[in-house]
């Protein structure tokens, strides 16, 4: 179009005009996103013959796992099962590897060696702001190392690691029998691959209690002679059941270099800085090892840790993106490129990389050269600006007038941003204390755009109206520059989340430079010229959307009722809104103050809309569960039962179902009252220090006949080499839990620990403390020596202790085949789960657990 004949469009025109790029770019990055490979079924491929990783092998085995085994509980027959299973499957992989050697002795240099590790020790596990200490009685370990059998290549070793166990409420398909298919798929493949010669070794590692709290992989780190080879570490988890496997933690640059070989990298610096940082709880094996990448399934974490993480409730393609991933990684590890030996002489570097998918691409770059780019990114806009600069008023010659104008268009810009933020959290307030209507958007990651997508524009306009009119141009302009100078600034202080502003400004430079061929000088924005600034902040922010609501939409059904959950959603959606439609700013600028009013006036009657339909909408469905958390605690020492239920989210509705709760199972007349959650309630202590997030209700059982019947439990907490050193004021003792039939057991005292046998600095102080204990079926004993300081006031020197666990029988639905040795707990459960299932229509998803505590004075 000619610039001298150029019409200005209306609003209507112009965004139906833009509305294509809205749709496709966006539908572009989700489905680029969510894209999987097709699952392979055939265990070689027929065209070459060669050995190829199979999804259908891959689900078989955690099948097997989570379905023909069960619940695999740490200290639960099934846990031994899983255990055997395990290593039966290790010796196979070593038989068939051994075959391959003396069918190519001259061609195969290849050992693989197989370890069953079984060991005890303890460690400390501080979490959530919580000190707690961790003790293990003979837990397991498998171990598989695949080498060419020299010293040499077993010199410089990489771990890969994947839990076996399960969790207390979960079959754990995903999280982790996925994982455990993955690594024995890569070994298959690897050994039945003729060309494949390992340079260095490869150590598989099925550790067999990560649920306990990390007990497996601290056992094999600290006690198993391989673990001083291992150079790397890539750990293999699932906190969902679809889409792309995320790599969502790395700590070495050597290795994020090592993962962008794969064929299917997905991940991003910001991703790596959120779950670093410790805002989001994640604490998997990492902890354990150093030079680590750490990769997840983490689409439709609804399913995490829950009854529903089955086979069947895992997307097509899952597997196999992230068998294929961790089989190219092993391939480059093991390879003469490998960094594995330069890890071992130089050590690793802390990661100052850049790393992000872009339009199909994986980029990686250095901070170093990130700041350099974004400076010379920055400098570029600088020198547009003032080239396309149009002075309003030139006949008034006042210098200095760039500089004031931009300053203006930039807070206009900042204004924006603080009004939608505002706008989003407006409605939070909301829908949160006025409609007590808190996460009506959880059963669906993207819900919740629709409820503070409107808000968020609607503030973001509206505060333009406070500011009064500015131009179009320099807006458009000072919105490149802003963004621009906040990714040099970020990337300064080593966040390396700036490089998706540099991607945002970096193509406003090309839609100014376009604008200046399309319009006349200080004539409106070309329409072609928002096209093109507007595509790499819709994708990129399209495809940031999709992650990290991915992640804190389910999480905000886990992290506790004082949690802000309503207002954290609200946030997320009005940043990245804001990034999405950086544009928004200038082009509303375009048109008159009285078409903005009219525009903040249909907004906030959409958002209006929009709380009326939340406001009518249930939180959750039978494939979004409320998580429930069910107690039957016997108590040893007052021999009194009662029945704990908690919940672990803000949703309304949980007072009126623990209500119907107490009314059903409770005795007649029973008033509910909240208990308060903090060090000193012993009655959850199972689940320290997560626990923290629940809100518990806690009600007597009535008088049926069983609960008429004595409480028979060996569980004692004893002492022995007991002496008091007057003297000194000190007693030393060795403290003996025996729990026969009873898993994860707990015990909590206050005292002043002098030295134990936990570990070498206990606080030096008086202080509640905390001890869980993991062990392998059948052994029933643990043990902690100490000495502590006695107290003036203290009563004969006696040390009162709080004690619980989980009788082994009396898990639902975990022990539902063996509901018979369960007891009171387990009669009371398949009641319980049946009315429940009935009044909530699958709404709900209950731990039950049958336990058992009470207090000893030692």
């Amino acid at each position: 179009m000619n610039k001298a004949t150029r019409r200005r469009w209306g609003p209507i025109r112009s965004l139906l005009c833009l509305a294509p790029l809205f749709v496709v770019a966006p539908f572009y990055a989700y489905k680029t996103h969510y894209a999987l490979p097709v699952p392979i079924v055939g265990l070689y491929d027929p065209a070459t013959s060669l050995p190829q990783i199979s999804e259908a092998r891959i689900l078989a085995h955690a099948k097997y796992l989570s379905e023909d085994i069960g619940y695999r509980t740490v200290g639960t027959r099934e846990h031994a099962l899983g255990d055997a299973w395990m290593l039966k499957q290790a010796e196979a992989l070593r038989t068939e590897c051994e075959a391959v050697v003396r069918a190519h002795p001259s061609e195969r240099k290849l050992q693989c060696e197989v370890w069953h590790q079984q060991g005890s020790g303890s460690h400390r596990f501080d979490m959530m702001g919580k000190r707690l200490y961790k003790t293990y009685v003979n837990l397991t370990n498998i171990i598989v190392r695949v080498s060419d059998g020299t010293n040499e290549g077993k010199e410089h070793a990489v771990l890969v690691n994947s839990h076996v166990d399960s969790t207390l409420p979960s079959p754990g398909a995903a999280d982790d029998g996925l994982a455990v298919g993955v690594m024995l798929e890569c070994i298959r493949v690897l050994v039945n691959t003729p060309e494949w010669q390992p340079k260095h070794a490869i150590v598989f590692l099925f550790n067999n209690a990560e649920e306990s709290l990390q007990d497996g992989s601290h056992l094999f780190s600290t006690q198993h002679p391989v673990a001083k080879t291992i150079r790397a570490v890539i750990n293999l988890e699932a906190a969902g059941t679809t889409g792309p496997e995320l790599l969502f933690q790395a700590t070495s640059e050597q290795m994020i270099k090592a993962y962008a070989t794969v064929p299917r990298p997905y991940g991003s610096v910001i991703a790596n800085e959120i779950f670093s940082s410790g805002i989001i709880m994640s604490d998997t094996d990492f902890r354990q090892f150093q030079l680590y990448l750490n990769m997840a399934v983490v689409g439709n974490s609804y399913l995490y840790h829950m009854r529903k993480d089955l086979v069947e409730n895992i997307e097509p393609g899952v597997a196999q993106h992230m068998a294929d991933n961790t089989l190219a990684l092993l391939r480059h590890l093991t390879s003469s490129e490998s960094p594995l030996a330069q890890l071992a002489s130089t050590g690793y570097s802390a990661p100052r990389t850049v790393f992000f998918d872009y339009l199909g691409f994986f980029l990686v770059y250095s901070f170093r050269t990130a700041k350099l780019i974004y400076s010379i990114s920055f400098i570029l806009a600088l020198l547009v600006a003032r080239l396309t600069y149009v002075d309003p008023a030139p006949a008034l010659k006042k210098g200095g007038r760039f500089v004031l104008e931009h300053l203006r268009g930039a807070f206009a810009v900042a204004a924006a941003f603080i009004g939608a933020a505002l706008g989003a959290n407006v409605v939070a307030l909301l829908m949160d204390k006025v409609l007590g209507k808190t996460l009506s958007w959880f059963k669906s990651p993207f819900a919740c755009i629709f409820l503070y997508g409107p808000a968020a524009l609607s503030g973001g306009l509206a505060s333009q109206l406070l500011l009064g009119r500015a131009r179009e141009h320099t807006v458009f302009a000072s919105t490149m520059l802003l963004q621009g100078f906040l990714a040099i600034c970020i990337q300064l202080v080593g966040v390396g989340a700036g490089g998706t502003l540099f991607l945002s400004s970096a193509p406003m430079i090309l839609s100014l430079l376009l604008n200046s061929l399309l319009a006349a000088p200080g004539d409106d924005i070309s329409l072609w010229s928002y096209a093109l600034g507007q595509i790499s902040p819709l994708v990129v922010g399209t495809t940031l959307s999709c992650a990290v609501l991915d992640v804190f939409v389910p999480l905000t059904g886990r992290i506790g009722e004082d949690a802000p959950a309503e207002y954290i959603i609200a946030n997320i959606v009005a940043i990245n809104g804001a990034y999405i439609a950086p544009l928004t700013v200038p082009f509303v600028h375009r048109f008159s103050r009285r078409i903005l009013a009219r525009t903040v006036v249909l907004l906030s009657l959409v958002t209006g809309v929009a709380m009326a339909v939340f406001y009518s909408r249930s939180p959750f469905d039978t494939m979004h569960q409320k998580r429930l958390f069910v107690l039957h605690m016997e108590n040893i020492t007052s021999q009194e039962q009662h029945l704990h239920i908690a919940a672990a989210d803000a949703a309304p509705g949980f007072h009126s179902l623990a209500v119907d709760i107490a009314n059903e199972f409770s005795v007649p007349g029973v008033t509910l009252t909240s208990v308060v959650m903090d060090d000193w309630n012993t009655d959850w202590d199972t689940m320290y220090p997560f626990s923290a997030f629940l809100t518990p209700y806690k009600f007597d059982l009535p008088l049926r006949a069983e609960h008429q019947e004595a409480i028979e439990h060996d569980f004692t907490v004893t002492t022995i080499n007991d002496k008091v050193d007057a003297v000194a004021g000190t007693r030393s003792f060795t403290l003996v839990i025996n729990h026969p039939g009873i898993i994860w057991t707990a015990v909590a005292f206050d005292a002043h620990v002098l030295t134990w046998t936990l570990d070498n600095s206990p606080p030096d102080e008086y202080a509640r403390h905390h001890i869980k204990e993991g062990s392998f079926y059948g052994y029933n004993t643990w043990s902690v020596d100490m000495v502590i300081k006695l107290q003036p006031e203290a009563d004969e020197n006696k040390l009162k202790v709080n004690f619980m666990g989980i009788h082994e029988k009396a898990m639902w639905p975990a022990k539902r085949a063996e509901k018979a040795l369960g007891g009171r707990a387990m009669k009371l459960f398949e009641e319980f789960d049946g009315w429940l299932e009935r009044e909530t229509g699958g709404t709900v998803d209950a731990l039950l657990l049958g336990c058992v505590g009470g207090v000893a004075d030692v």
